[in-house]
């Protein structure tokens, strides 16, 4: 499933989930969201994620993308004030979690 809001010149993506690793349906869906996002006039297509999810990291340097921003203490401010629950660290492989990272796609 992907999750995407276009405005602006601009395409984010909110969510992308796929259940079943390594069978192409991230690429897919991600392909599908760039045509979507280049037929609607978008010049860039940008997302967040999380300092420690480096699987998905490298997955989106791959496709293209690079770091726009680092928004450093974003997780943790969230974890204060908006939303407790989120872990401190990530349960695979044990990195804090604590930093937003976005990532752009130029169109």
């Amino acid at each position: 499933m992907i999750i995407y809001r276009i405005g602006d010149g601009r395409c984010e993506v909110t969510l992308l989930e796929a259940l079943r690793e390594g069978e192409g349906i991230g690429s897919t869906l991600l392909d599908a969201t760039v045509a979507a996002a280049r037929d609607a006039g978008c010049t860039h297509l940008w997302l967040v994620s999380t300092n420690d999810n480096l699987h998905a990291l490298e997955w989106y340097r791959r496709k293209g993308f690079t770091v726009a921003e680092v928004r450093r203490g974003a997780v943790d401010r969230s974890r204060e004030t908006l939303k407790p629950s989120i872990p401190t660290h990530n349960p695979d492989n044990g990195l804090p979690i604590s930093d937003e990272i976005v990532l752009s796609l130029s169109l």
